[in-house]
């Protein structure tokens, strides 16, 4: 599986961010808790390893609010968050006022074109967007991944329609990606903490 060792902080179990506590952050031994029921993120962490999110350059697709890019903040060089809904949108945005690290996109994943131009290379792509066309997305954003950078795709299955089984759907979609250059995707079922989830997880060799 992709990864290497993150350096993330670990305590009696909990993954812990070391960041600004934010309102409704719970908080152990002075440091927020990353809660895996919360986030995708940090449900990966615990069930299948740190990804390499330490210092590094990450473009997170689908970043809703800004939460889990908030913990993502606290460990990373910088975060560009892309987010479409307006409504979100307004609290990514007053998140990255606080937080000199978050670059608020609003914008639509399926138009990178559009955000091109703020965009550095990164080590690191995030993308959690509950369309049909979730793969496709993905591939088009494989523009900003750097070589031999790492690609995070959770999918939410029923999102991509009910015409075909789990398996055949996770088949086509590791297809996809394997074609637009993603090596060895380890699919990794995330159901004990969001159901209906698995994340795809694999580096990029074009």
């Amino acid at each position: 599986m992709p990864g290497r060792e993150a350096g993330m902080i670990w305590q009696d179990g909990k993954l812990l961010s070391p960041g600004a506590v934010l309102p409704g952050d719970r908080v152990y031994h002075g440091m927020r808790i990353w809660d895996p029921g919360y986030s995708k993120v940090a449900a990966l962490c615990h069930m299948h390893g740190e990804p390499p999110v330490t210092n590094a350059r990450i473009l997170y697709l689908g970043a809703a609010a800004g939460s889990t890019v908030s913990f993502l903040s606290d460990y990373a060089e910088v975060v560009y968050a892309v987010e479409f809904s307006p409504r979100p949108v307004r609290s990514l945005v007053r998140l990255a006022l606080a937080r000199k690290n978050i670059i608020p996109l609003f914008e639509d994943a399926r138009y990178p074109e559009r955000y091109l131009p703020f965009v550095e290379p990164v080590d690191l792509l995030i993308q959690d967007i509950a369309q049909r066309d979730q793969a496709d997305i993905a591939l088009r954003n494989l523009i900003f991944l750097k070589r031999g950078g790492e690609l995070i795709l959770f999918l939410k299955l029923l999102s991509m329609g009910t015409d075909k089984k789990r398996e055949d759907r996770i088949t086509e979609v590791v297809e996809v990606l394997e074609k637009g250059g993603i090596t060895n995707p380890a699919v990794l079922d995330l159901d004990r903490y969001h159901t209906g989830h698995v994340s795809v997880w694999g580096i990029y060799s074009p």
